[in-house]
């Protein structure tokens, strides 16, 4: 009787243990995930106008895919290379900017999209990106 009465015990102890965890685990608050993405998007943008290269390369994740005319760039050395000569020059050849962000509701993945603007601002295409939260608050990109 002891050993069933210790064992009804501890499942309902760990049962109980369970239920805290799950009423303690809230969901990711998706409107400040959204703004980060949209911060982390500009700040990557950002590494444009201010020709630093180095800034762009870390926006990148390990698992990167950037779509190119020659067929997709895999991994953050291919992306990184490839994006090299847009930097070279003094001007920027173009900046684009988010104007639509959405993120997964689990707050894993975020996709943003938004104009593409030539040296003198008219807009010739949208870019569309994919990021993922690497690290509480760190979101890379890994499609472009």
């Amino acid at each position: 009787m002891t050993t069933r009465r210790s064992i009804g015990s501890a499942a309902w102890a760990a049962g109980l243990g369970f239920g805290m965890m799950a009423a303690m685990a809230q969901p990711p608050d998706i409107e400040t995930l959204r703004s980060q993405v949209s911060a982390t998007e500009r700040a990557f943008a950002r590494s444009m106008a201010e020709r630093d290269h180095a800034a762009f390369v870390r926006h990148l994740s390990e698992q990167t895919i950037f779509q190119s005319p020659a067929g997709p760039l895999r991994g953050k050395a291919a992306a990184a290379a490839a994006w090299q000569p847009y930097y070279e020059e003094t001007v920027a050849p173009f900046s684009w900017e988010p104007d639509q962000v959405e993120v997964l509701a689990d707050g894993t993945l975020a996709h943003s999209s938004g104009p593409v603007r030539d040296s003198q601002g008219r807009q010739f295409a949208r870019f569309y990106s994919v990021w993922r939260q690497e690290a509480p608050g760190l979101w890379r990109i890994v499609f472009d």
